[in-house]
């Protein structure tokens, strides 16, 4: 269609950029990570593509084809290295600077990160980092030294072993009871967690029945850098099957992950004194901030896990590598997953899930997605 006059001519005189962006920015916001390191999240409309740069006392992320949002205003934390934010569009290219209070060095690869989005979030790119501008070989030189001169800190591990006592969780058809499989993958996964130096606690080690919130408690208790929720699922379709791994989330990323949430929250019901209030501690704790942190931590660790799971030939579910939902075991302020290990449903994968061999290998992943896992960003 051709279109001549006035309309023409407006469209003509429309800057390029109109055309071109493809992304656009959603969010802001900083926050102090353990190591006194600052965090700066990006959030952005679909995943970005992005360059760094470090003028004099400034950090520059440059997002290719992406509109800059002028009445959006930065959340910003106290106590970072940042002063203040500012964007510029530059042709197609969205220029975010960051006014330093002190210089910083290059960011290392290992501390930025690019997340999918997490229900409530869009994709995000995070930058972590901290004062100093040593160069890149006295870093090295420095952080070699540090790393002969002590060990290593001992991270510790939560691992929860879901259902148990009077909640049987699902039963497959040949009477297999998830309780039994979770306890006996977590056992395993403990022994091996332990054996590779980790500091490891299990929130039941025997047939014991625990509220939702008592398990999130216990994480809390330990002061876990990670906890763990194992779990074997069931499906009206006998013929699903495969791992699942799921993340906190206010709002679920689909039915069948809302679904499961309820049945998972239902646990809470078997006691007569209905559903547990989480702690005022806890409460307080999850701030909004905080919420962030820990789901974008979370988010990491669930991404690796399920790509570990399947390059150790572990079978995964149709659908997402990672969904979201609002389970209650998840609610706390250690970074966590809840990771369905297979179907009981499925006669075949039930077999499997009995079998010491498989439970092996689920365990064996979990290690290896560990020790995979960044801790320290």
């Amino acid at each position: 269609m051709k279109i001549t006059g006035i309309g023409a001519a407006a469209i003509c005189m429309m800057p390029r950029i109109a055309f071109a962006a493809r992304n656009s920015l959603r969010s802001m916001r900083t926050g102090v990570q353990p190591g006194n390191k600052t965090r700066l999240v990006i959030e952005t409309a679909t995943r970005p593509t992005y360059t760094l740069s470090y003028p004099e006392n400034q950090l520059v992320v440059r997002l290719a084809n992406t509109a800059a949002n002028a009445s959006l205003s930065p959340a910003m934390a106290a106590g970072t290295l940042i002063s203040g934010i500012s964007q510029a569009q530059v042709g197609d290219a969205l220029e975010i600077r960051a006014n330093l209070t002190r210089p910083i060095s290059e960011i290392p690869k290992s501390q930025i990160m690019v997340l999918s989005p997490n229900g409530d979030t869009d994709y995000r790119l995070v930058l972590d980092f901290s004062a100093g501008a040593a160069s890149g070989a006295a870093k090295h030189d420095a952080a070699q030294q540090i790393a002969a001169a002590a060990p290593a800190r001992k991270y510790t591990i939560v691992i929860d072993a879901g259902h148990g006592g009077k909640d049987p969780g699902c039963i497959g058809k040949g009477g297999t009871k998830e309780k039994v499989i979770v306890l006996a993958v977590a056992k395993k996964l403990k022994n091996k967690l332990d054996a590779a130096g980790f500091k490891t606690y299990l929130t039941r080690s025997g047939d014991t029945y625990l509220k939702l919130a008592e398990r999130a408690a216990i994480a809390e208790k330990h002061k876990g850098d990670l906890f763990i929720s194992l779990h074997a699922n069931a499906n009206p379709s006998r013929s699903m099957k495969g791992f699942s791994i799921y993340t906190l989330s206010e709002k679920a990323s689909d039915e069948e992950a809302q679904k499961l949430a309820d049945a998972e929250n239902a646990a809470d019901k078997i006691d007569v004194s209905g559903f547990s209030e989480f702690s005022k501690d806890i409460r307080i704790a999850l701030s909004a901030l905080q919420q962030h942190a820990v789901a974008e931590l979370s988010e990491e660790y669930a991404m690796g896990c399920a790509k570990t799971f399947r390059s150790s030939g572990i079978e995964q579910q149709p659908g997402a590598n990672v969904r979201h939902a609002p389970f209650a075991v998840l609610r706390s302020t250690v970074p966590g997953a809840l990771v369905e290990l297979g179907h009981l449903s499925n006669a075949a994968e039930e077999k499997l899930l009995k079998s010491e061999s498989h439970q092996n290998k689920l365990a064996n992943a979990i290690v290896k997605s560990i020790k995979k896992y960044n801790f320290d960003v």
